[in-house]
């Protein structure tokens, strides 16, 4: 079946007034993609309801990262049944995609679509009929070509726009090229549009997401450089971030262009894995410990207050006790602001999965909570280095104890007593406190 077969037929079975309830796990990218399917259902007048309310329809975005990202998508989809039996289930995602026959056996679930019928669901949903054995339409992912744009609309304060999907890259703990296939994006006209939409919204600031963003261009001829070049150009848009970029594709051309912009934040996620050179090659990184080095040093020149995000993975099949240890001893020295940590998890279908030197469980657990200790130390240096800094802050509408909080350009946040009319706006201060957030 496809979407084009389906366009036209029977009437739906909901009217006006439908309910639909999305549950989005994972990424950014997940959360911008479903922010564009939502919106196709509020057009066709449906009611949007929240994930813990009776619906409808259900639709779960998965995500299949971990092993424990799986068990989330499980529980999400039986609680949600629990909510409505009577509801209909649509599953899509990298879940989906990986495992659709372990998704189509989970009780409750009608429709499970593949990484190709994502974009569009809609039409697929709207022409379920009958109940029975779950309906399962997925793909052979080396033959995706087709980009589902998406970009979310719910913040009033920022978007998540969708530059790039897919990834080229075998990393051997990685299942994402398994779930969404190879890098492929827009032309960057058709991007600048997307943008010049967020901001006929009123919204300030859009983070640029994607797999392997810093790859865009494979399918268009074109160069992410470029693209930063073309979306600084974009009327009404405050602030650009990037989402996560690797460090072989993060150009020092690049970093010094992003210093002198009035839009590129200095605000920067840069995924290092392992401060160990036997692990990185292990891992089939396509850059060992130095490049990474040189690429925060080269920020550190002409950005002094950036913040620099790093995606740490431990307990990586051999990984010893003394790599270990110079991956932490690595992150002392490069003190970046905060530290996004993972116990590795095998996924089944990657190289990883079967290699010796298995780490055992709780060892990799330990490690992650060292790691998480260095984060709190060095997360609190980051905040205090920057007292007396003179930036902008971008204020958010969420009100909790009398207090709104907003984002700096460099990340840092920023509390105040709430007043209304800053809600959206850029506000130039000069930090003289900080209250740090607890590192979690």
């Amino acid at each position: 079946m496809t979407a084009e077969k389906i366009e036209g037929s029977a009437p739906p079975l909901w009217g006006r007034g439908a309910t639909v309830a999305f549950y989005t796990l994972g990424c950014k990218l997940n959360f911008s993609e479903t922010s564009a399917l939502a919106r196709r259902f509020v057009e066709a007048g449906f009611e949007r309801a929240l994930p813990a309310q009776k619906a409808d329809i259900y639709i779960v975005n998965t995500c299949s990262v971990t092993e424990h990202a799986d068990k989330k998508c499980r529980q999400a989809i039986r609680k949600l049944t629990q909510l409505n039996p009577a509801a209909w289930m649509v599953v899509t995602g990298c879940y989906a995609q990986l495992k659709p026959e372990e998704v189509a056996a989970i009780d409750g679930v009608d429709l499970v679509l593949g990484a190709d019928q994502k974009g569009n669901l809609f039409e697929y949903v709207n022409n379920l009929r009958t109940k029975g054995k779950a309906q399962v339409l997925s793909c052979d992912i080396r033959a995706v070509d087709s980009f589902f744009p998406a970009f979310s609309s719910g913040d009033r304060t920022r978007s998540f726009l969708k530059i790039q999907d897919g990834c080229d890259y075998r990393c051997a703990y990685c299942t994402v090229p398994l779930a969404r296939g190879r890098s492929r994006n827009l032309p960057i006209a058709g991007i600048v549009k997307e943008a010049e939409a967020i901001a006929a919204l009123g919204i300030q600031e859009i983070v640029l997401t994607g797999v392997n963003i810093g790859d865009f261009g494979k399918t268009t001829g074109e160069t992410f450089f470029e693209l930063l070049q073309a979306l600084e150009k974009v009327n009404g848009i405050g602030r650009f971030r990037i989402s996560s970029i690797e460090p072989n594709l993060l150009t020092d051309d690049m970093i010094e262009w992003i210093a002198q912009s009035k839009k590129m934040m200095p605000h920067f996620h840069i995924p290092l894995q392992s401060g160990s050179d036997r692990v990185l090659k292990r891992m089939r990184r396509r850059y060992r410990r130095e490049v990474f080095a040189g690429r925060v040093q080269k920020i550190r020149a002409v950005m002094p207050h950036a913040f620099i995000g790093v995606d740490v993975i431990a307990g990586f099949p051999g990984e010893t006790a003394d790599d270990f240890r110079e991956t932490y001893i690595f992150l002392e020295q490069m003190q970046p602001a905060w530290l996004h940590l993972f116990p590795y998890s095998e996924r089944p279908g990657t190289p990883a999965a079967t290699m010796p030197g298995s780490v055992l469980k709780q060892e990799r657990a330990a490690r992650v909570k060292e790691l998480q200790s260095l984060c709190a130390k060095l997360h609190r240096a980051f905040y205090e280095k920057n007292i007396g800094l003179e930036t902008r802050v971008l204020w958010e509408s969420a009100c909790k104890g009398g207090m709104m909080q907003g984002f700096t350009d460099n990340y840092l946040k920023i509390e105040t007593p709430y007043r209304r009319e800053l809600i959206g706006r850029l506000q130039p201060i000069k930090i003289t406190d900080l209250r740090i957030p607890p590192a979690v």
